[in-house]
């Protein structure tokens, strides 16, 4: 696994959001040389949003060689990753399904979860990775409503239509939901306000709905990465936030998305995790998720 030593920081570059791998250096590790499925997952089937690349992607492939066929959405400017991803799924001999859709749209979210339990034949596990940020900004003054509306739309109301929209085929799989939380829920930057705010909103909706899900026994849980390496962060950092990306972390640097991948198949196994639900667990490189 791809490790930059801890005085290392990350070379000066830029992208236009929402990134694309291939631009990005180093390129981040998905787990393609490194994770080792044990069929945790045989035979389920998960939608992934967002998991044309980054932790969507690690997330992808872990859970094909674990066994899962795999759906993913992503957006058209990401049609070269959603390709690779797709490649990845496939050479482990799983269906994957990509499907671009701008999950803004509420009817869009609704033919997303129809289409795959159509084409997979249901669903097992639902993995809400889709997220937007903007680059950081120095005043909630400079924060345009289209721009609110954006990260809102992308990082919640998705969120929840997607869930409404797949719990009586999770109630029926007697599946489970992973939603994408974050460390910014917990240590939020002043320059990410909306988006910080998205993610506490996150680990309550999380929370929340683990209580009422349960009597049908659906699991829900979150996942709360730290600083992660992904085509998001030169997209939207800066060349003197990247020289020192992730080394304010205890372990001393940023986290690969191949790293993040273990804690989703945890709980996604109904056998691993048959008892966990309503839990946020941090994949955070030493800082606190309490």
């Amino acid at each position: 696994m791809t490790e930059p030593a801890l005085s290392e920081g990350f070379p000066a570059q830029q992208q236009e959001p929402p990134g694309v791998t291939g631009a990005t250096e180093p390129l981040p590790d998905h787990g393609e040389n490194s994770y080792v499925g044990h069929g945790k997952l045989e035979g389920k089937r998960a939608l992934i949003t967002g998991g044309d690349s980054g932790i969507g992607r690690a997330v992808a492939l872990a859970f094909a060689r674990e066994g899962a066929d795999v759906a993913f959405t992503y957006q058209p400017e990401e049609s070269e990753d959603a390709a690779e991803t797709t490649r990845l799924v496939e050479a482990e001999g799983r269906r994957a399904l990509a499907i671009e859709a701008d999950l803004r749209d509420n009817a869009t979210c609704k033919n997303v979860i129809a289409q795959v339990a159509d084409q997979l034949g249901g669903l097992d596990v639902l993995v809400n990775n889709a997220g937007y940020q903007f680059a950081r900004r120095e005043s909630i003054a400079d924060m345009t409503d289209d721009q609110l509306e954006r990260v809102l739309a992308t990082n919640l109301k998705a969120m929840f239509v997607l869930t409404r929209e797949a719990m009586p085929h999770l109630k029926q799989s007697r599946g489970n939901i992973i939603n994408v939380s974050s460390i910014q829920a917990y240590e939020p930057s002043t320059s990410l306000l909306d988006y910080a705010s998205t993610k506490a909103a996150i680990n309550n909706f999380t929370i929340n709905l683990a209580q009422e899900a349960g009597a049908d026994g659906v699991r829900v849980n979150a996942v709360a990465p730290g600083p992660i390496w992904t085509p998001l962060q030169p997209a939207t950092q800066s060349t003197e936030k990247l020289a020192q990306f992730g080394q304010e972390t205890p372990l001393g640097r940023a986290g690969q998305p191949a790293e993040c991948a273990p804690a989703f198949v945890f709980l996604a196994n109904e056998t691993d995790a048959s008892y966990v639900s309503g839990t946020v667990l941090g994949v955070t490189g030493g800082k606190g998720v309490f």
